[in-house]
């Protein structure tokens, strides 16, 4: 059973950068799909960007360009590189995996930009 925590969040200034990582347990990590999801307060949770287990990527158009996204599957890892951030990035951010009979989500990890 996978299961995931996500770190690397904070505060930081508009224009700056983070690094989100999500590391995950279980042996079936290389076998699903893998993504980035936010939620802001009062807005619902949106998909940020996403890669498959032929790590082929996609994002959602307000991060294309600033935004990616990647995993290692020989260390059971999930990475969000955040560049250009701007205050309508803050958010908590989750980390998700599915497979065809599974949907796992971590606890998220809090992104403030500042302006």
């Amino acid at each position: 059973q996978v299961q995931l925590v996500e770190s690397g969040g904070g505060l930081v200034q508009a224009g700056g950068s983070l690094r989100l990582s999500c590391a995950a347990s279980g042996s079936d990590f290389s076998i699903g799909a893998l993504g980035w999801y936010r939620q802001a307060p009062g807005k619902e949770r949106e998909l940020v960007a996403q890669i498959t287990r032929g790590a082929i990527t996609d994002y959602a158009d307000s991060v294309r360009g600033r935004f990616t996204i990647s995993r290692d599957n020989a260390k059971n890892t999930l990475a969000l590189q955040m560049n250009s951030l701007r205050p309508e990035d803050t958010a908590v951010y989750y980390c998700n995996y599915v497979t065809w009979n599974r949907v796992v989500w971590g606890r998220g990890t809090q992104v403030t930009v500042s302006s």
